[in-house]
């Protein structure tokens, strides 16, 4: 398996992303990317159904491709807390955890989250 690159991801790029939880579930759509004068690091504000803003710290996010997965909540992927993946957005299948990249993966659609 090659190593994938990693690039930048503008603020044009995020805005209107869909957002999923580190239990798996839809959290929101990315409204913006904000910063906070005098302290360090960046958010994205997400808007969730109910339309409920939220910042979440850019630490936060775990990966980013066609969608933005968080971290959960421990800071560990979910597939080492309760052995259960999160499910792909595009597809429905089920995410499995590359432990070499960091990244979840959907063999269904070929492609990392």
């Amino acid at each position: 398996m090659a190593k994938q690159e990693k690039k930048a991801m503008t603020k044009d790029k995020l805005i209107g992303m869909q957002v999923i939880d580190g239990e798996g579930n839809a959290a929101g759509t990315i409204q913006d990317v904000a910063f906070t004068v005098g302290k360090l690091g960046m958010t994205i504000v997400v808007q969730s159904k109910k339309g409920e803003t939220k910042e979440i710290p850019w630490e936060s996010i775990q990966a980013a491709g066609d969608y933005v997965i968080l971290k959960p909540s421990t800071g560990q992927p979910l597939s080492t807390q309760t052995g259960q993946s999160p499910t792909c957005p595009i597809c429905g299948g089920p995410l499995t955890y590359i432990q070499q990249y960091g990244r979840w993966y959907c063999y269904k659609d070929q492609k990392y989250a």
